[in-house]
């Protein structure tokens, strides 16, 4: 009886023995996995250091933190190189796709607009959408009309019927430096001539 007791208790604990090893090789194979281009890892949250050309990316599930090593940040991140870890940093702004850093937004998510580094829905006032590259362009506002030219035609100004004359308007120096698209900046229109030319040229 006594044998058959003790024969029970070793198969019980060779049987525990292997459920911890099976447990231990699943966990050290996730581990493996989730520590690619780790320095160091952790178990329960994964890479704490990379190494140096990767960029170290930690995020939040609730209260837990879990670090992976990626070779770019994904979007809503940016990449900042240290002395001791290069990290991925997240924008600030919500609705920005990418950033420069932390404040300054490169490319915006759908149905936002860009503005100065900043996303907006509708563009400021003084802006207008470009819906092709998404992004908010200045609108730009030229001075007034000058006055209509003298009437010509082929440089002359008497001796035809018809010639034209045109009058233009100036682009304010911001608007200029910025490539502002503007409006009409210069205007022509049919004129009539004197059909002769005083002293009969």
């Amino acid at each position: 009886m006594q044998w058959i007791i003790v024969m029970l208790v070793l198969f019980i604990s060779s049987m525990e023995m292997l459920t911890q090893n099976r447990w231990k090789k699943q966990v050290s194979a996730s581990l493996l996995e989730n520590c690619t281009g780790c320095v160091l890892c952790s178990e329960d949250n994964g890479c704490i250091t990379c190494h140096h050309r990767l960029f170290l990316l930690i995020w939040r599930d609730g209260i837990r933190q879990y670090g992976m090593c990626v070779h770019t940040c994904p979007p809503g991140y940016f990449g900042v190189r240290g002395l001791e870890v290069n990290r991925c940093t997240k924008c600030r702004s919500p609705s920005c796709e990418s950033c420069f850093s932390r404040d300054f937004c490169m490319k915006c998510k759908d149905k936002f607009y860009l503005y100065k580094g900043q996303c907006f829905r509708q563009c400021p006032p003084g802006t207008a959408a470009q819906p092709g590259t998404r992004e908010c362009q200045e609108t730009c506002e030229p001075g007034p009309w000058s006055e209509w030219s003298a009437c010509t035609h082929e440089s002359r100004t008497c001796g035809c019927k018809w010639g034209v004359e045109t009058r233009v308007r100036e682009v304010p120096e911001a608007a200029r430096e910025e490539r502002t698209a503007c409006p009409a900046l210069l205007e022509t229109r049919r004129c009539r001539m004197k059909k002769h030319c005083p002293g009969g040229e």
